[in-house]
């Protein structure tokens, strides 16, 4: 089938290589035109304009806001100012805020064409190797006609709803890795500062009637103190927020993840914005005093992000 891929950043580039792995035609554009040279390496047609992506019937989208989503897909200039040259369905896979999702879903629908909300748990490592968890919603024809699709890109595909459900179930998902997150990295430090070795510790948690995949996964790491980013801190914070403001709307109350924004931006705040997520750590046993722990200097060297 010929499949579109708007985005090549990590996770575009992942979502696109297990679209080429799966036998499709995928022509890839991007904005930043030698991003996507890595993937017609691999197989991929680059798309010189959004006119010639617009002709494939299927167009996934991978960006990084509700603000780039509504800018590349703008009737003006964007992909739907081409939507008749083939282009039927588009897929989201962006983690973005509900009202940006329900704003595409009516701008897709001006210009005759299907939207399906699709956000992936699961960071671009976890996509390239099969393993990621899809949830989509939109109309059900909609979704019946990519499902296959979307079983090339993940293991697992959930059906949600038939309107902008997907984008809150993602980002119920980011909150509760969020404060996954910071547990972790306080349980780790207290077993720490009373003398057990951290990664005796986290392999043991890991294997634990409370361990998990993601905990077994993440254990080098943390006890390597690598903060490589997976997902980094300033995407967690994004997520945050729009989670937290969806809590307001519906009147919940989310006490645990709002202390956790706040340990996300000190983290941020001190320099470790564009690390992973998991350096949270490093604010935890600064905190705690850890003898070889200080807080850390905002000139701090950044790490380089993992091959995907």
């Amino acid at each position: 089938m010929r499949v579109g891929q708007l985005g090549t950043g990590r996770m575009g580039t992942a979502i696109a290589r297990r679209l080429i792995d799966a036998g499709h035609q995928v022509t890839v554009w991007n904005r930043t035109a030698a991003k996507a040279g890595l993937l017609v390496g691999q197989g991929a047609v680059r798309a010189a304009t959004l006119a010639e992506l617009a002709a494939c019937p299927v167009v996934f989208v991978s960006v990084s806001s509700s603000e780039d989503l509504l800018a590349v897909l703008d009737p003006g200039d964007g992909l739907l100012s081409a939507a008749d040259g083939g282009l039927r369905t588009v897929v989201d896979c962006s983690t973005v805020a509900v009202d940006a999702s329900a704003a595409a879903r009516e701008l897709c629908a001006r210009a005759g064409v299907a939207f399906l909300a699709a956000p992936i748990s699961g960071n671009p490592e976890v996509v390239g190797s099969g393993r990621a968890c899809l949830v989509a919603s939109g109309p059900a024809d909609t979704f019946s006609d990519v499902e296959p699709l979307l079983r090339a890109v993940g293991r697992i595909v959930v059906h949600a709803g038939e309107r902008e459900q997907a984008r809150l179930v993602k980002l119920a998902h980011n909150l509760y890795l969020g404060a996954l997150a910071q547990a972790l990295v306080e349980v780790t430090t207290l077993v720490e500062k009373a003398g057990t070795d951290r990664r005796a510790f986290l392999d043991f948690l890991g294997n634990a009637v409370v361990g998990s995949e993601w905990v077994r996964q993440r254990t080098p790491d943390l006890a390597d103190r690598d903060w490589t980013p997976t997902f980094t801190g300033v995407l967690l914070r994004k997520d945050l927020d729009l989670g937290l403001a969806a809590a307001r709307e519906h009147q919940v109350p989310m006490p645990v993840v709002s202390m956790v924004h706040q340990l996300v931006q000190q983290a941020i705040g001190h320099g470790h914005g564009e690390k992973d997520l998991l350096a949270l750590y490093e604010i935890q046993a600064a905190a705690a005093g850890l003898a070889d722990h200080q807080s850390p200097s905002l000139d701090d060297p950044q790490p380089h992000e993992r091959n995907t």
